[in-house]
């Protein structure tokens, strides 16, 4: 790689090792702070200073201040014990509070929790902190577009990654295969099983980790078993079969996943999920929380190793052979079925990484939502070029963009109806899209 490209991953790395550096949980800060007004005088003033992990894996540390009628301001801290970590069902569950003069009894912790916090007017009481100001301060309009352009990022991750699995076929058999939004739904139902179990043996950011792994090479293994029974031996067939079989496939994949994990859609709570601001307007000011900015970063660490790998391994040179000229590359010895095995297993990778980005994020992948995840896609492969796998990484960018632009300034009902409508557009007056060629359209 160029002295650019390898600069370039160090950065990425060096943001992905931030953004999954332990962050406060929303909710368990939420929590924290409403047991602070039972610790002090029904007058008092209560300021939050900072939020902060606490000593323990799940603990959680609240500076504030407090001042009340004839009594003086004084700093004070309180530290909240919860029973796991926030990737767990059990992340909102309170254990212990301890404040600068030591821990409460179990008496006093008993009825704090049995009677106050249970007492839903106890939310209301909630010590909120003031919005933390942004940096620079900007014009309305540039901190308006930040917000959306950030907004943007990961969705265009994830957008991307399952568009290069169809340009990943297309590129080399010609065909569009359908069914890369199931594999997605499936990496995310592995992703959600595996974090659940990882959740009490290891911390947050291996949980995650490990749960991603997970999804990936579970979408994987499925992609190779598909690709031996029923899309790689219709790799040249001549016609419409292909699509006809992947609809079966996507329809096959989804009632598998809806069996295998019930029609309930598990769910884990999205973590890492307080905001961060940017810059900042009078009146308005841009956030991000470090659970999007980790899944952007994710996706653009694993858009450029995939160009990288089909660039520089002997992979992509088989890829590129077969995909130039399948009958001279078969006569160089070039084995089209295990290369078709290999690229199907691929392509079902990335999508189930989507899957598990798109889990890690919004908290579940519904067995019946790799459909529309699917389609925007393939909609996003087209534009950017079908068979170019630049091209689908730049179609998932345009895709998103137009997503948050259109939900900014448009009736949001009507987005996927824009986004149909841009398609029909470029099949029109521009098939191969932007990176594609004619060549690749006919």
């Amino acid at each position: 790689m160029s002295r650019a490209v390898r600069i370039g991953c160090l950065l990425i790395v060096a943001l992905i090792a931030a953004g999954c550096a332990r962050a406060v949980d929303a909710e368990q800060a939420r929590i924290c702070r409403t047991v602070i007004p039972a610790l002090n005088p029904d007058d008092a003033r209560i300021e939050i200073v900072r939020t902060v992990p606490g000593p323990g894996r799940s603990d959680l540390t609240i500076d504030y201040r407090a001042e009340a009628d004839g009594v003086p301001r004084r700093n004070r801290v309180v530290v909240c014990r919860f029973a796991a970590e926030t990737v767990s069902t059990q992340r909102a569950d309170l254990r212990g509070v301890a404040t600068e003069r030591g821990p409460l009894g179990e008496a006093q912790f008993y009825f704090l929790k049995r009677f106050y916090l249970a007492d839903p007017q106890a939310a209301a009481a909630d010590p909120a902190p003031p919005l933390a100001k942004a940096g620079p301060e900007v014009p309305f309009a540039v901190a308006y577009g930040v917000q959306h352009a950030v907004s943007a990022l990961p969705s265009a991750a994830i957008y991307g990654l399952v568009a290069a699995a169809y340009a990943l076929i297309f590129g080399l058999v010609g065909r569009v295969m359908l069914g890369f939004g199931e594999f997605a739904a499936l990496g995310g139902a592995a992703t959600l099983l595996t974090a659940t179990f990882a959740a009490g043996a290891v911390d947050v950011r291996s949980a995650l980790a490990v749960a991603a792994v997970a999804g990936a090479v579970a979408a994987g293994w499925h992609g190779v078993v598909a690709a031996r029974l029923a899309v790689g031996r219709l790799a040249r067939a001549t016609g419409q079969q292909v699509v006809i079989a992947t609809v079966g496939l996507s329809l096959a994949l989804s009632e598998y996943i809806r069996l295998t994990q019930g029609a309930v859609t598990p769910w884990i709570a999205p973590v890492w999920n307080d905001p961060v601001p940017l810059v900042g307007s009078p009146g308005f000011t841009a956030m991000a929380t470090p659970i999007a900015l980790a899944v952007a970063t994710t996706g653009a660490v694993a858009a450029l190793a995939l160009v990288a790998f089909m660039r520089r391994s002997a992979f992509g040179r088989r890829w590129r052979a077969y995909a130039d000229d399948a009958l001279a590359a078969s006569l160089f010895g070039i084995d089209s079925r295990r290369l078709m095995d290999t690229t199907f297993a691929l392509a079902c990778a990335l999508s189930g990484l989507a899957g598990a980005m798109t889990a890690i994020l919004y908290g579940a992948v519904g067995f019946a939502g790799g459909f529309a995840l699917g389609m925007k896609a393939l909609i996003a492969a087209v534009v950017g070029g079908i068979g170019s796998i630049g091209g689908a990484l730049l179609g998932g960018l345009f895709v998103a963009t137009v997503e948050t632009v259109w939900s900014a300034t448009m009736p949001i009902e009507h987005r996927d109806i824009a986004l149909y409508a841009i398609l029909i557009a470029f099949l029109v007056w521009r098939p191969w899209g932007l990176l594609g060629t004619p060549e690749s359209a006919r």
